[in-house]
């Protein structure tokens, strides 16, 4: 078994996963059963069982189990990559409505520069000596008071702010056009309750025989308190492993 950057991993390396650890790549389970927290992705607050043969994420965090999976994905080929270059994608698409500005602005440019050109000239012509600077003045301010750059650039950076937003909070757009069109949706369906939690569980009720709940709860605390398990409480996120300065991301290779 040898420790390689991640940037070195291939189709088709073997990959010793601890637990805690984050999966770096995509792949399939090869050796080993357990739990993987992939909440990322699913939304799911319960970790999903993993065995041979099912396939792992990467970006996903492996629970209390060894596992061992076979590399079938790396950089720009992996889920998380397709996902980000998805959400790219969207940023970049042009609307229906990008379409009519760009009508518009296609006359309202050429408007208005016409029209600073023929106040320079008018200036120039009619105005007290030293004109130049007179008439410099009033067509900058002009092209200033009607500029076409807020209608230009009004519509793609609310599109690059509001598909950035949607990721942020986990919803994703696959077409840019789909911002335009939520604006007329009155009625919204989500396929699984996974969409619609946290993506962590909570404690909704305590149930005791022979002890009382404060008892309860502090034994759990106790047999909890350094667990690795996606279901055991935290006070505070997990400490990061520190790597090492040449190589700033490793995994395993078997």
């Amino acid at each position: 078994m040898e420790t390689i950057p991640v940037a070195d991993l291939r189709p088709g390396d073997i990959i010793r996963l601890v637990p805690g650890e984050r999966v770096a790549v995509d792949g399939i389970i090869t050796e080993g059963r357990g739990a993987i927290d992939e909440s990322m992705l699913t939304g799911e607050p319960l970790p999903a069982e993993k065995a041979p043969g099912d396939p792992v994420t990467g970006g996903t965090v492996n629970g209390t189990a060894a596992l061992s999976f076979r590399v079938t994905a790396t950089g720009a080929d992996t889920a998380l990559s397709r996902i980000i270059r998805m959400v790219e994608d969207a940023q970049a698409a042009k609307l229906p409505v990008q379409a009519l500005v760009d009508r518009i602005t296609s006359v309202f440019v050429p408007a208005v520069m016409g029209l600073a050109v023929l106040t320079f000239v008018l200036w120039m012509i009619l105005a007290p000596a030293p004109a130049l600077s007179q008439a410099l003045v009033a067509a900058i301010s002009v092209l200033i008071i009607a500029c076409p750059c807020a209608m230009g650039l009004a519509v793609p950076v609310s599109i690059m702010v509001g598909t950035g937003r949607g990721a942020q909070l986990g919803v994703l757009f696959r077409r840019g056009e789909a911002l335009q069109r939520l604006a007329d949706a009155r009625i919204v369906a989500f396929d699984k309750t996974g969409t619609l939690t946290r993506g962590a569980p909570a404690l909704v009720a305590i149930e005791t025989a022979g002890i009382d709940r404060a008892t309860a709860l502090a034994l759990t605390a106790a047999a909890e308190a350094r667990s690795e398990h996606p279901l055991a409480p935290r006070s505070s996120p997990p400490p990061r492993r520190k790597a090492s300065k040449s190589h700033p991301r490793r995994m395993c290779k078997a």
